[in-house]
């Protein structure tokens, strides 16, 4: 058996997912067509996505097609659960993006192309909604291929006549599994128009995973959820070997635990099974401690670069009954695992909880859903935008040990300075090993690893609130007296040492930027240009596209709201 994983993506309202309902009816998986409208779609199961209409989590489902199991992933196409496409999309072997005829290329929609073709996944382009009225398809073959192939070119400038439809196609598929071409279909997915065509591209022009099982094993976590019963459930796609129930796996970061059930995405909805294998996507249990991108079996790297950009909102969230503040930060810990990058965040000092943002709708999803699965009223304050903290200099400081301003049984001397771009927060050994006891590298990894992880912990509060990145920490001094001193005496002393360190280092807020497209008539092009200086945006010159104007810069993040709201009555 061979397989594909595909994924399924799309600007919001472009039909994604009446698309797949339509493919799991047309190869039989389901008898009836449901609706997004009725709210009766087999991937949009959550009573959330059937209220609004809109797809929140990424589902799963499969169908067969011949010798080729399609395990097809749908995901969200509104642009504040884009955390979701992210994840999927280190587990695809192709993709269908989806786009109105009538709407045509959004904004959304060069955002998912963009990174599908930074990753270099194949993909086939679905022109949707072609009965409606507005539609304006578009074709194209030869000269494509000819671009991209220097013997083909040779053949096509001799004879043209020559070039046979089986060649092409021949052609066709070697460049599109390359990622260098992106067919077009176009059909409908209410109707089915174009929909058998899509398939036969699905099967011939995407590459596919033999199922390779006596390869090292090797799977990913891409999706995390609970059960009925509150346990945990990890989506796992599987590259290599064959995972088993019952069966004791490494995972993540030097973790290990047993799978105590399996069930797997074959022949449409999940059924229980003794094993998942190369090629194919099951849901695992057993794994309490597995988050979303560990590797399950053979551990490699992880890859933990960012496809979209991270979010940049950030709001406080509290109980209207008070009693109910740990079972919140319960609840939201669970979420947290489902989608981390809402960055669930506790200011200990306050006892506050902060949870990051795409958007005001996820706000308000977060808000049904902690009501509706967890009985819990919250409100939220205002939306902040997420500021860092960056060091500007150098600047160290040491607490001994004995001396009458510590009370803890350590010496801790730390040195901050400005990392690398995009670094994140780096903590080192000073390079003088005889600073350093030797106990902390024989025995001592404790307490290295204390100091480590206390380091991490107190940045995430900088010396105006905000997280410190981009920051290398050295541990310079180091002392004990044995036996009495543990690691305790090191976690309470480094938080002191590392901020008065920070203090003389000296710290920079600086606020998320983004970078915008923009396309408009040209009788706006003034009064543009003036709403892009009120709202601190720095544009590139604008450069003439015919009767329009093309203009690209940045914008700090707190200011794209209301560019959006002011954009449509600048360009009519």
């Amino acid at each position: 058996m061979r397989y594909v994983n595909l994924g399924i993506l799309a600007h919001v309202d472009a039909g994604k997912t009446s698309l797949t309902e339509r493919l799991l009816f047309t190869t039989g998986v389901i008898s009836r067509m449901g609706s997004v409208d009725a709210g009766n779609t087999q991937t949009d199961s959550l009573e959330l996505e059937r209220q609004r209409g809109i797809t929140i989590k990424a589902a799963v489902v499969s169908f067969v097609l011949d010798d080729l199991t399609v395990n097809l992933i749908d995901t969200p196409g509104h642009p504040d659960f884009i955390a979701e496409v992210e994840r999927v999309l280190s587990v695809l072997d192709g993709a269908v993006l989806v786009i109105s005829a009538v709407e045509g290329v959004q904004p959304q929609t060069r955002v998912l192309m963009r990174a599908l073709q930074r990753l270099r996944i194949p993909t086939l382009i679905f022109i949707n909604k072609i009965d409606r009225g507005g539609a304006q398809p578009v074709v194209r073959l030869i000269e494509l291929l000819a671009e991209r192939d220097e013997a083909l070119l040779a053949e096509y400038i001799t004879d043209e006549s020559a070039l046979s439809w089986e060649c092409l196609h021949k052609k066709l598929a070697t460049q599109t599994r390359q990622a260098l071409v992106h067919p077009i279909f176009f059909g409908s997915a209410i109707t089915g128009a174009g929909v058998d065509s899509l398939i036969t591209g699905i099967t011939t022009l995407l590459p596919t995973d033999d199922g390779n099982t006596h390869s090292l094993t090797r799977g990913m976590v891409f999706k995390i959820e609970r059960g009925a019963a509150g346990e945990k459930l990890a989506y796992v796609r599987m590259f290599g070997g064959t995972l088993r129930v019952r069966e004791q796996v490494p995972f993540g970061r030097g973790k290990t635990g047993r799978i105590t059930a399996i069930s797997l995405f074959e022949r449409g909805s999940a059924t229980r099974s003794a094993t998942v294998a190369a090629g194919q996507i099951g849901k695992i249990a057993g794994l309490a401690e597995v988050q979303i991108g560990d590797t399950i079996g053979t551990q490699q790297h992880a890859d933990e670069r960012h496809f979209f950009a991270p979010p940049t909102l950030e709001t406080l969230i509290v109980p209207r009954r008070p009693a109910e503040r740990t079972a919140l930060h319960a609840a939201l810990t669970q979420l947290a695992e489902q989608d981390p990058l809402i960055n669930l965040r506790r200011d200990e000092l306050r006892q506050e909880l902060f949870v990051s943002l795409y958007g005001e709708v996820q706000k308000e999803v977060l808000q049904e859903t902690l009501r509706n699965e967890y009985n819990l009223e919250v409100t939220f304050h205002e939306t902040t935008v997420i500021c860092v903290e960056r060091p500007v200099g150098s600047g160290s400081a040491l607490e001994l040990l004995g001396k009458a301003a510590n009370p803890f049984l350590a010496t801790v001397g730390l040195r901050v300075e400005v990392g690398p771009p995009n670094s994140g927060v780096n903590f080192r050994l000073d390079d003088e090993l005889s600073a350093i006891p030797i106990y902390i590298y024989k025995s001592g990894e404790l307490f290295a690893q204390a100091m480590e992880e206390t380091v991490q912990e107190t940045l995430r509060q900088g010396l105006y609130g905000w997280q410190v990145t981009d920051c290398m920490v050295t541990l310079t001094h180091s002392g004990y007296t044995s036996p009495a001193s543990t690691a305790r005496d090191f976690r309470l002393l480094t938080p002191l040492v590392l901020m008065a360190a920070l203090h003389e280092a000296e710290t920079v807020v600086c606020e998320p930027i983004h970078r915008f497209q923009l396309e408009l008539p040209a009788d706006s092009l003034g009064p543009l240009l003036a709403a892009l200086a009120r709202l601190r945006a720095v544009p590139q010159s604008p450069l003439p596209r015919g009767a329009s104007y093309e203009i690209e810069g940045l914008i700090p993040a707190a200011q794209v709201h209301a560019l959006q709201q002011q954009l449509p009555g600048l360009s009519h």
